[in-house]
């Protein structure tokens, strides 16, 4: 993990621009079509180096691969895991597949019935499409996946400077998201079984001396799939999949972890999103050394209150997001520079990282959109940074540091340095 006592740093969350034959290539290989693998591996070593390339220039200073080689999370448990089957669903069998819309699709039916805007039916599967069952124990197979992917990053990094690189994974409530259970005897023997096989990736990467990104959209988006629950109910629920992912995490240390959260992050209304407010603690019980979480989307901006309350865990860093997935619109500077003050002020310029609200290239209209707002994030935090290091002026005392506000009952308690 870095941080630093004389900028802000930045980074994004995850998924950068990628060409439309490398999109091609990838899906291709995922639905098991012939393709030629040679191709494939020589447009995937040039893209990683090239998306590489671009965020130093944007000047981000953790990065990533982009992750230009992967498809989708139904997908991601297909190239990592055995013990599945994937077929249609049977005339009335089981409960309908998951939606990180189903609160809202009564309500505005017309825009979802119409695809929505950029929706594309990522929101919802519908019964009509290939669901994956797990029927046997489940195991880790991505070896060769993860190795290459470690590789093909560690080739598009040397040679090049940068102060953090980064692989995200997926955590085993997100993947529960996409996988039913026709196996195990219940839900938490079933996401314990996921979280021991995806050790293995967690693992892998912080071996390879990447900081593990663990993306876990699971812990907010899951209070839309499931709209009969009470938000004391959804506090239970989500309580047991951070223990799952903490069981996986086991041993990794925290300043190797770091974690994103959102909220499904598709084009759509969020009216009914859950309040970070109602889930903050939780989020705080996983034992990374830095939070990722949105907070530049019209749905979510205003919850920097939540800070004036909550205190991050000592020693960790908070990434709100100070541009977003949701508009086209390349966020002025100066209001980068303004949402990163707002946070510097409640919660320590040290404890502060300028980040995205979500993954980039899958989201904007364009892959120049996608760059500029990266480069946006840089010369905002250059700005903040300027402002909240700024030397007072000769003959002036110094401005004294803002006092934290009390924690309330449920703000998390303080994490002890190395506790896991």
């Amino acid at each position: 993990m870095i941080r630093s006592d004389k900028r802000i740093m930045t980074t994004h969350a995850g998924a950068l621009p990628r060409s439309q034959e490398l999109r091609e290539m990838i899906f291709a290989r995922a639905d098991g079509k012939p393709i030629d693998r040679e191709a494939l591996n020589a447009r995937l070593r040039a893209e990683v180096a090239e998306v590489v390339r671009k965020q130093v220039e944007c000047g981000i200073d953790s990065i990533n691969d982009g992750e230009v080689g992967k498809t989708n999370f139904t997908n991601y448990v297909r190239e990592r895991l055995s013990g599945f089957e994937t077929r249609m669903l049977k005339p009335g069998e089981g409960p309908p597949p998951l939606s990180i819309a189903s609160r809202e699709m009564a309500k505005f039916s017309g825009f979802f019935n119409k695809g929505g805007k950029g929706f594309g039916g990522f929101a919802g599967a519908g019964p009509s499409r290939p669901q994956v069952f797990c029927v046997s124990p489940l195991k880790f197979t991505g070896h060769a996946a993860l190795q290459e992917e470690l590789a093909c990053f560690k080739m598009a990094l040397a040679g090049v400077k940068v102060a953090e690189a980064y692989l995200p994974a997926n955590t085993p409530g997100t993947i529960e998201h996409w996988l039913r259970n026709d196996y195990y005897k219940s839900d938490e023997e079933f996401l314990f079984a996921i979280a021991d096989a995806m050790r293995e990736e967690y693992k892998a990467i912080v071996d390879a001396g990447f900081l593990l990104q663990i993306d876990d959209p699971d812990l907010p988006d899951g209070w839309q799939m499931y709209p009969d629950m009470s938000v004391k109910d959804y506090r239970k629920y989500a309580t047991l999949r951070v223990e799952a992912l903490n069981h996986a995490l086991r041993g990794i240390p925290r300043e190797k972890v770091r974690l994103h959260v959102c909220w499904g992050s598709f084009h759509g209304p969020h009216e009914n999103d859950i309040p970070l407010r109602e889930i903050i603690d939780i989020v705080f019980k996983v034992p990374a050394s830095s939070y990722s979480i949105e907070a530049s989307n019209p749905r979510h901006e205003h919850e920097w209150n939540v800070f004036e309350e909550v205190e991050v865990p000592e020693g960790a860093v908070l990434i709100p997001g100070v541009v977003g997935h949701c508009t086209d619109f390349i966020e002025h500077p100066e209001l980068v520079a303004e949402r990163l003050v707002r946070y510097a002020n409640l919660v320590g310029r040290e404890n502060v990282m300028a980040g995205t609200d979500c993954g980039l290239g899958p989201r904007v209209g364009h892959e120049s959109i996608a760059w500029a707002k990266l480069t946006s994030i840089a010369e905002g935090a250059r700005l903040a940074s300027k402002r909240l290091w700024a030397k007072p002026a000769k003959g002036k005392a110094k401005a004294k540091a803002k006092p934290k506000a009390k924690t309330k009952k449920r703000a998390p308690k303080k994490a002890k340095r190395g506790r896991r």
